[in-house]
């Protein structure tokens, strides 16, 4: 009778660990060579902190073979981004859409809570446009965190990963903006905080099985 109760409690607890599991989903099919990817986004997008061809979405280029289009935009927020993803989209028709955005919502004290569903909406419209969307985890107070080097992405990235089922890449920027070595000030990377970036990025996309490392 005690050995079935501890076969049931550990049954019970295996099952309880598999739900607490991924914040989304993986397993997906690797894009093809000739794929485009929407790299959709503010400053950091951009690569403000660093010079030209320093951006992360040029060095991912270079490292999947992918084209990557860079949609960054400095200063946008996840509101005003939900009006010019949709002529973004028309316009370059990708196969996945890498959502960062959040940053500047953050550091002018929005609501988290809308944040995420500002994202939710980027998700969506993503998907109506029939592209794979890929969250990517922000840090909230960036400005204030970064000296301490304990930053943390804002957990409604992975409450938005689990209830739309969204691949989600975390602890990037958080990572990069927590090493002053990485960083051109407390919210930017430098040039080698971007090298950092792609590097994290492809490794992520390859572990959700968008991209074979060769």
């Amino acid at each position: 009778m005690m050995a079935w109760l501890r076969t049931g409690f550990l049954l019970g607890l295996m099952a309880m660990l598999a739900g607490c599991g991924g914040a989304g989903p993986d397993g997906f099919d690797p894009l093809p060579r000739q794929a485009t990817v929407l790299a959709f986004g503010d400053s950091v997008t951009h690569g403000t902190g660093a010079g030209a061809g320093d951006d992360y979405p040029t060095r991912l280029a270079a490292i999947t073979g992918w084209t990557i289009i860079n949609d960054g935009v400095p200063g946008d927020r996840a509101s005003s981004a939900r009006e010019r993803l949709a002529p973004s989209l028309r316009a370059h028709e990708p196969d996945l859409v890498l959502i960062w955005l959040g940053g500047n919502d953050f550091l002018r004290q929005r609501d988290p809570a809308a944040v995420k569903e500002d994202l939710r909406a980027l998700v969506e419209m993503a998907r109506e446009h029939s592209a794979q969307p890929v969250l990517l985890g922000v840090p909230r107070a960036s400005a204030l965190g970064a000296a301490t080097g304990r930053l943390r992405d804002d957990p409604i990235y992975r409450e938005l990963a689990r209830e739309e089922q969204v691949p989600l890449i975390e602890g990037v920027l958080s990572g990069v903006l927590s090493a002053s070595e990485l960083r051109a000030d407390p919210v930017h990377p430098n040039a080698r905080g971007y090298r950092r970036i792609a590097t994290d990025i492809a490794e992520a996309l390859d572990d959700l099985g968008f991209w074979l490392a060769s």
